[in-house]
């Protein structure tokens, strides 16, 4: 069996989780967020978050990876019963994995588009354009509510987006056909990932330096273009100025929270994964404090990329920048193309926001794919830790999630697309998180996991950690979910099209498809285990650890259950090497 691989240096590990977790959500998602809920006071909220549960929830997943040096599944080995939780992170980043890529696929498109002398998007005097084009509109920017109204004027980037690049249907029952261009742009996007991880975290951890530290030059590029705009100000101020009064709103507090879950990417079981490749003394808890700030302050410092932009456009058109303002595809497929399509030479700077887009997206993805392959292969150690066999599942894993996604760039792929993000994960992973730490806190023993994190690092942690896992942290994940359950609302496509009663079964079935793993695993490893309940579940509740991950007050019991495991599986341990490490661990428990 090969050997589990490490990162080359520590730098390696945090780039890996930058990379991941700051992405298209801090360049497209805070900003409107922090416009949308109260402008700087929005921060209070998403600041608070960070301290109560953001930094607790993150370092405990990458704290156990480094600790078990498994992946997501294997991890919680930790406590078998709750073994489910790793499945269900691993569902949760499968499917995050088949629809983020798409995101990939439309700025590649963006990108080839831009490479134009007059972009494409920019004038009506093209053949997908409608007698309704005009360049003159000033409704909001998103301007989906136009494709069903056909005697509405529509501006020529919303009609490049939806009628060149989509060509989007009537519904989602009206699915259509494979748009065959961006099918390529697809393949394309699957490729560059598949070429980045196939030789697994050496070459991933190379290509990071620059995925990872590249979009910061091309932010501060497109930053300083756009202060020099014409009413860049007054879109710094807009998304800058307090309004307090939102502060009682709760919707609010659930933008903050669900907002940290979804940067911070927290319970997709990846950043499991990311610290399993730590080595077992690395000092993972200063690189989540140094996380948190890159993470944080890169969704903050976007803001002012994106509003200094938008108060240009806004200036340009004599709108308001709240008219201008969008969250999600709307903010970098309308609003940001319109923007630049005003600017002088529009190629350049077009050019240079799609491809930090896509750099954005690619180290995401292509983690996000390493957490996944990671988990699988380390439950099948001794089938996928051979050579060429890697590469392999890394091809199987992008050609699934290629043919999942080809529903996704048809003519209705579009609401497929929203059926996938709004419910395969967004709420859920506040429920797993919330199972992960308790697991953690009270199965496993919050005092027992800090004396595991004081093995690997050398430092006792402070109370503040302890008391987050143990209170603020679940507390909040569990009323957190709550809150967001109370305020569903079934999904709709821009405030027009209502999805029909069958699709939302389906969104709320990819939304259990995760969550569901934790009492079916649970069924059964009970159901397979030997003795009584009590004795079953008394075994399913003791960690399945190695030597080196016990402490020397553990029972002497749980060091020959270690020995005898290892002794199962390779066939190498002998009589003398037990009786040695137990009377070696006997003297170590004695002296304490």
């Amino acid at each position: 069996m090969k050997k589990r691989e490490t990162w080359n240096n520590k730098i390696d590990f945090l780039l890996a989780c930058i990379g991941f977790s700051v992405g298209l959500g801090n360049v497209w998602r805070f900003p409107y967020l922090c416009y949308k809920n109260g402008g700087g006071a929005f921060l209070v909220p998403y600041f608070l978050c960070v301290l109560v549960a953001g930094i607790p929830a993150f370092f405990i997943e990458v704290a156990l990876g480094q600790f078990m040096s498994q992946g997501g599944i294997s991890a919680w080995k930790i406590c078998p019963l709750f073994q489910g939780i790793g499945f269900a992170t691993t569902v949760i980043v499968f499917l995050l994995n088949v629809y983020y890529n798409i995101i990939l696929t439309w700025a590649f498109y963006y990108l080839f588009s831009s490479f134009n002398s007059v972009l494409p998007w920019s004038n009506c005097n093209n053949e997908w354009n409608t007698v309704n084009c005009s360049r003159n509109v000033r409704d909001n920017a998103s301007g989906f509510e136009n494709a069903f109204n056909p005697n509405t004027s529509v501006d020529p980037v919303t009609e490049y987006w939806e009628r060149k690049v989509l060509q989007i249907s009537s519904g989602i029952d009206d699915v259509g056909t494979i748009k065959w261009d961006l099918a390529l742009c697809l393949l394309l996007a699957w490729m560059v990932v598949y070429f980045c991880i196939w030789k697994g975290i050496k070459t991933s951890g190379k290509v990071m330096y620059f995925t990872a530290t590249s979009p910061y030059i091309l932010m501060c590029v497109l930053l300083i273009r756009g202060v020099t705009l014409p009413g860049a100000l007054d879109g710094i101020k807009f998304y800058l100025i307090p309004d307090w009064n939102r502060l009682r709103d709760t919707q609010v507090w659930i933008d903050a929270g669900t907002q940290i879950f979804f940067s911070y990417s927290i319970s997709l079981g990846t950043l499991t994964a990311l610290g399993s490749y730590n080595k077992f003394h690395h000092n993972c808890w200063k690189d989540s404090l140094i996380f948190a700030c890159a993470n944080s302050g890169t969704s903050f410092f976007a803001g002012f990329v994106i509003f200094s932009v938008l108060g240009f456009m806004a200036h340009e058109q004599n709108v308001s920048v709240g008219d201008v303002a969008e969250s999600g595809p709307g903010l970098a497929f309308i609003a940001y193309p319109k923007a630049v399509a005003e600017m002088p030479v529009a190629p350049l700077w077009s050019i240079l926001f799609f491809f930090m887009i896509i750099l954005l997206g690619l180290d995401s993805q292509f983690v996000g794919v390493e957490g996944f392959v990671t988990a699988i292969s380390d439950f099948f150690p001794h089938t996928l830790r051979k050579k060429g066999r890697k590469e392999l599942l890394v091809c199987g894993v992008c050609l699934l999630s290629f043919f999942c996604g080809l529903s996704m760039v048809t003519n209705g792929g579009m609401y497929v697309f929203q059926l996938f993000d709004y419910y395969s994960g967004s709420r859920i992973i506040l429920l797993v998180a919330f199972f992960e730490i308790i697991t953690i806190s009270y199965i496993y023993g919050v005092n027992r996991f800090y004396d595991n994190i004081e093995m690997m690092t050398g430092t006792r942690l402070g109370p503040y950690m302890k008391y987050s896992w143990l209170i603020t942290a679940p507390i909040f994940c569990l009323v957190m979910f709550i809150m967001v359950i109370a305020n569903y609302s079934d999904l709709t496509y821009n405030r027009t099209y209502l999805y029909p009663r069958w699709a939302i079964g389906i969104g709320w079935a990819l939304a259990c498809s995760s969550i569901i793993m934790i009492p079916i695993v649970m069924i059964v490893k009970i159901m397979y285990a030997e003795g009584t309940l009590y004795e079953r579940l008394t075994y399913l509740l003791r960690p399945q650890l190695k030597p080196h991950q016990l402490r020397p007050q553990d029972s002497l019991k749980d060091l020959e259950e270690v020995y005898r495991k290892a002794a199962e599986e390779d066939g190498k341990a002998t009589v003398q090497y037990l009786l040695n490490g137990s009377a070696q661990h006997a003297n170590a428990s004695s002296a304490v």
